[in-house]
Formats: C-alpha cells, sequence, structure tokens
C-alpha cells in the first residue's frame, strides 16, 4: 500500500540549491546587521536605536512614534523605549504638534550627524558588498524588479487589511 504524503506546494525559489526567497531575504537583513555592527558599538547603541536614527534621517515628515511602527512594522513600545534612550543620550528630541498635542514629533539632534553619516557610509558599502559583480543593467534590472515585487507585496497588505486579517 502507498503511504500518504503531504503534498509539498512548491516554493519561490533562487540559486541552485533550492534557498527560498525568504531565505535570501533573512540573509541579506543578517548581513546588514552585521556592518551596522561596529558602528552601533562605536556609539553604545541598540540596532533599533540605529534603526530610529536613519529612519528619521531618511524620512522626512515621518516623524512620530507610530509612523516609525508602522512603516518599519515595530512594537510601538520597542520604539517608544529605543525613543527614550535616545533623547536621553541627546541624539533626539521630542515637539509636541502645533495643532493636536496628543502627538509628538521627534527631531534628530545635530549630535546625531555623525552617526547619521556613518550609516549612510555604511549602507553604501552594504549596497556595494551585495550587488559585487553584478553589471550596470543587471542592477537596473534588480531595481525594477524589486520595486514590482514591492508594489505587489503592498497591494497585498493593503488587501488584508481592507479584510481585516
Amino acid at each position: 500500500m502507498e503511504q500518504n504524503k503531504p503534498l509539498r506546494k512548491k516554493t519561490f525559489t533562487i540559486g541552485e540549491n533550492g534557498e527560498s526567497f525568504l531565505s535570501a531575504v533573512r540573509a541579506a537583513v543578517k548581513l546588514y546587521d552585521r556592518f551596522l555592527e561596529p558602528l552601533r558599538v562605536k556609539y553604545g547603541l541598540s540596532k533599533l536605536e540605529l534603526v530610529v536614527v536613519g529612519f528619521l534621517h531618511n524620512n522626512p515628515g515621518k516623524n512620530t512614534v507610530g509612523e516609525i511602527a508602522a512603516l518599519r512594522s515595530l512594537s510601538k513600545g520597542n520604539v517608544s523605549c529605543a525613543v527614550d534612550s535616545l533623547c536621553e543620550k541627546g541624539l533626539l528630541i521630542r515637539r509636541p504638534d502645533e495643532k493636536d498635542r496628543r502627538t509628538v514629533h521627534l527631531e534628530l539632534q545635530p549630535e546625531a550627524l555623525p552617526i547619521v553619516n556613518e550609516i549612510e557610509s555604511v549602507s553604501a558599502a552594504y549596497k556595494a558588498n551585495l550587488l559585487h559583480g553584478f553589471t550596470e543593467e543587471e542592477k537596473e534590472t534588480y531595481v525594477r524588479l524589486s520595486q514590482r515585487l514591492l508594489e505587489n507585496m503592498k497591494e497585498n497588505l493593503n488587501y488584508s487589511e481592507a479584510k481585516g486579517e
């Protein structure tokens, strides 16, 4: 008699060994964390504190705990703790919204500029490392396809959120 074997769906794979797309994304995040580690140690910051500093620098106008949490898929509580620590270290200040006192805007201080500059340098080195050996045409293709993937993900997330999932 034939045993009932569970059906395996084919996953979205890349590479000769069949690594999953999600494995590649996780590896990319892990590599970026590794690139940031010396900077984290140098300034005595947590990974999340570096994320908050980098986010505020790269996203003008998106400067509340709620926006950071939502756009980076982080918990508000964790972001709030990182913000508290950054304020204590003099790298960030809170400014109440003039029209809505319940809203608090976050603002990087000049003391954060060296960190921001180093984050940008590390990010550039990371990208160069990741795309090493790619032709310009391959880099353009990668950017184009990544944008399409991101659009699809956002569209599906919006659909799921509209359904209440």
